[in-house]
């Protein structure tokens, strides 16, 4: 299967080439830098296990893995201080509000903090200035894209907010991209409760999967709309990114209450997701019924999922249309079905409810399915996205509401193939 992910990988460039806005002005030879940008931190944090071969980054990958494992510790403290036997599962099993939701909070005042230290600018900048180098991308556009692998796709545009008023449209493209790419460190924290117990390294995979949509997002976004003018920010520019907070104490709150409403967000968006997925599936079913799909139907359902799940539902149809694109990234047919579903709720609904179905697929999937879903997931491509990218960008810059509208539709195209080249590496090379 890893020669049908390197094919996958090609596939979804053309695809990208179809919908390029000017396809004479494309930069292959960025396009073929950035491809070999991601292969090597690929191979240097995962190594190729077929060959036997350890990458030699190896180490940081499980220092991050351990951290992340500790940092989920240190929250289960303070969920248990507030909430007390409630966040005991062995006493009264999973509750996601308080398994998942103060997750969130933490990490959220934890990223905070780190950017008021300046350690994450550090971070930052450093792999902004590999890719710079590398790609020869303005200097705005990279490190919004660098930013996206640490924080999420509103808070990110503020590391380059005097720059964005005057960004040409492939740099906002870029900037909005990486934004879909991505996850968020909070919600990603969530994502590794979720799975942890079934893929135990399972939070430095998806630390490395963001890592590698940097490079992604921007070889994605020069396709789909290649650069035709002069940034204002060229090679070599120097981007400054000053800090709002007066102290620890300042940008801890400030995180804590940001992490806040989004917990808060969603535990909403969670509960009025699954509620409407059960309302839809309920009125599919009564179609089923109707039309007799519980009797010749059952060839059409993964031989994975049990008899009476045999039902005409919203995941089956994004099964049947998705199976094709998850065999690409590398996932065996008999669970590409599976894995469709999920990558149609990531696009049409969002990628939690996407991680929440995987996880309850955990125990049918195989390991290797499992690290190739959790790529192609990771990111925020879906169309509420557009909404919320052009309400957080847009208020940092007024005059590009009307190109942050026009760009939204090629921006979730352009994350969720982002993801999915991520997930041909992993495939690739995940034995």
């Amino acid at each position: 299967m890893q020669v049908v992910s390197a094919i996958g990988f090609l596939v979804l460039i053309g695809v990208t080439w179809l919908f390029s806005s000017h396809k004479s002005k494309i930069n292959w030879a960025l396009v073929g830098w950035s491809s070999l940008l991601q292969l090597v931190f690929a191979v240097l944090v995962l190594g190729i296990p077929s060959l036997g071969f350890q990458g030699p980054l190896r180490g940081v990958f499980s220092f991050a893995n351990s951290a992340v494992n500790e940092l989920l510790a240190f929250t289960e403290k303070g969920s248990s201080f507030l909430f007390g036997p409630l966040v005991d599962v062995k006493s009264i099993g999973f509750i996601f509000a308080f398994q998942v939701l103060p997750t969130i909070l933490f990490f959220s005042a934890l990223t905070s903090v780190l950017y008021h230290l300046r350690i994450l600018q550090g971070i930052v900048k450093g792999i902004a200035f590999v890719m710079q180098k590398t790609l020869k991308t303005s200097g705005a556009e990279t490190l919004s894209a660098a930013a996206n692998i640490f924080v999420g796709q509103t808070e990110a545009p503020l590391m380059i907010k005097p720059y964005l008023p005057k960004m040409t449209r492939s740099e906002l493209l870029v900037v909005m991209v990486g934004g879909m790419a991505t996850v968020a460190g909070g919600v990603l924290a969530a994502y590794v409760k979720f799975l942890q117990d079934r893929v135990p390294d399972i939070a430095g995979h998806l630390i490395t999967a963001s890592l590698l949509s940097a490079p992604a997002a921007l070889l994605v976004s020069k396709i789909l709309m290649p650069e035709t003018e002069t940034p204002e920010t060229s090679v070599g520019s120097k981007i400054s990114t000053p800090i709002e907070t007066k102290n620890v104490i300042e940008a801890a709150a400030n995180g804590a209450s940001d992490g806040l409403k989004l917990a808060v967000n969603v535990g909403a968006m969670l509960l009025v997701f699954v509620a409407l997925i059960a309302f839809a599936n309920g009125i599919l079913g009564e179609v089923g019924d109707w039309i007799g799909f519980s009797d010749w139907g059952k060839g059409w359902v993964p031989r994975l999922v049990d008899g009476e799940e045999a039902k005409l539902s919203l995941e089956l149809i994004f099964g049947w249309l998705f199976a094709p694109v998850a065999w690409l990234l590398g996932i065996q047919w008999s669970e590409a079905q599976l894995v469709g579903s999920l990558l149609g709720q990531k696009l049409v609904l969002n990628e939690f409810i996407a991680y929440l179905g995987l996880s309850d697929l955990k125990s049918v999937l195989s390991e290797r399915t499992l690290i190739i879903a959790s790529y192609a997931l990771c990111g925020f491509a879906n169309f509420s996205s557009i909404g919320i990218q052009i309400g957080g960008i847009g208020v940092l810059a007024p005059n590009r509401k009307t190109d942050l509208a026009e760009l939204g539709l090629r921006a979730v195209l352009g994350g969720t193939i982002a993801a999915m080249l991520t997930a041909c590496i992993a495939g690739l090379l995940v034995a």
